[in-house]
């Protein structure tokens, strides 16, 4: 099964990082564009696996481009602002960029009992 999501690449002062708005917990960080692009593939991939695996329900669609990017504008809770101060860079990133990545993903046969 193919999916397509929308992931937000921001390019930072010592590394990349991306996220998918759909998919919260799904973040990776790279040192280089090109390696960005191959970790967040993983990354969406382990994700959906843990959630089949868990039981969880999958998105039903993913956002829009334009969804995504009115999402990544909203402002940081406390609580996010909070979590920067302790565990992150608090400056601002030098890019961002929305890009839709489409993903193979095997979903089991439902096991039935005879």
């Amino acid at each position: 099964m193919k999916l397509k999501f929308v992931a937000v690449f921001s390019e930072m002062p010592n590394n990349y990082c991306a996220y998918l708005p759909d998919l919260p917990g799904c973040v990776t960080t790279g040192k280089t564009w090109e390696k960005i692009q191959e970790m967040i593939q993983e990354a969406v991939e382990f994700h959906i696996e843990g959630m089949l695996e868990y039981g969880e329900t999958l998105p039903d669609r993913s956002m829009s481009l334009e969804e995504a990017m009115v999402y990544h504008s909203e402002p940081l809770t406390d609580e996010e602002l909070a979590s920067y101060a302790v565990y992150g860079d608090d400056s601002p990133p030098l890019s961002t960029t929305f890009k839709e990545i489409e993903v193979e993903i095997s979903i089991p046969a439902p096991v039935t009992t005879a």
